[in-house]
C-alpha cells in the first residue's frame, strides 16, 4: 500500500513549461523534467493532466502516463507538449521516480493563467525561457 512506502524528500528535481520560438511571435510550448542533481534517475513514471473551470462549466483533459527509463545527472528530459490553450486550467505533473532502490515522489502543479508573458524568466538548463517549478 502507498500508505507503508517512506517517500522521502524530492530535491534536484524540477519541472518547467518553456517555450522555443519557431517563427515570429509563434512559439512551441513543451513541458520538461530537469534533474539538477550529481545522480541520475530512473525509472520516472510521469502522470499529466489538466483540470478546471471556465465559464462555469468544468473542464479537464486526458490522464497522460508515461516512463522516462533514465535521466542522467545534471540533465533534462522533454516530457510532453503542450497547448497554450489548456493554460487557463491547472495543469498537474505528479513525478515518481528511483535513486538506486529507493523511490521518490512528488506533485509539481501550474495553477491557472500562471503560465503568462509576465512570469517567464530564462532557464538556463534548458536554455529557453518559461516557468520553472522546483
Amino acid at each position: 500500500m502507498k500508505k507503508d512506502i517512506d517517500f522521502r524528500k524530492v530535491e534536484g528535481v524540477a519541472v518547467a513549461v518553456a517555450r522555443e520560438q519557431v517563427a515570429e511571435n509563434e512559439y512551441d510550448w513543451s513541458v520538461h523534467l530537469i534533474n539538477n542533481n550529481e545522480f541520475p534517475l530512473s525509472n520516472v513514471l510521469v502522470n499529466s493532466k489538466g483540470y478546471g473551470v471556465k465559464d462555469g462549466e468544468e473542464q479537464k483533459t486526458s490522464v497522460l502516463r508515461q516512463l522516462i527509463e533514465h535521466v542522467d545527472a545534471n540533465s533534462t528530459s522533454k516530457i510532453e507538449r503542450i497547448d497554450p490553450s489548456v493554460f487557463h486550467l491547472t495543469n498537474q505533473y505528479w513525478i515518481s521516480y528511483y535513486i538506486e532502490r529507493e523511490i521518490f515522489d512528488k506533485k509539481f502543479i501550474f495553477v491557472p493563467e500562471t503560465i503568462i508573458e509576465d512570469n517567464l524568466s530564462f532557464i538556463p538548463q534548458l536554455e529557453l525561457e518559461g516557468i520553472l517549478h522546483e
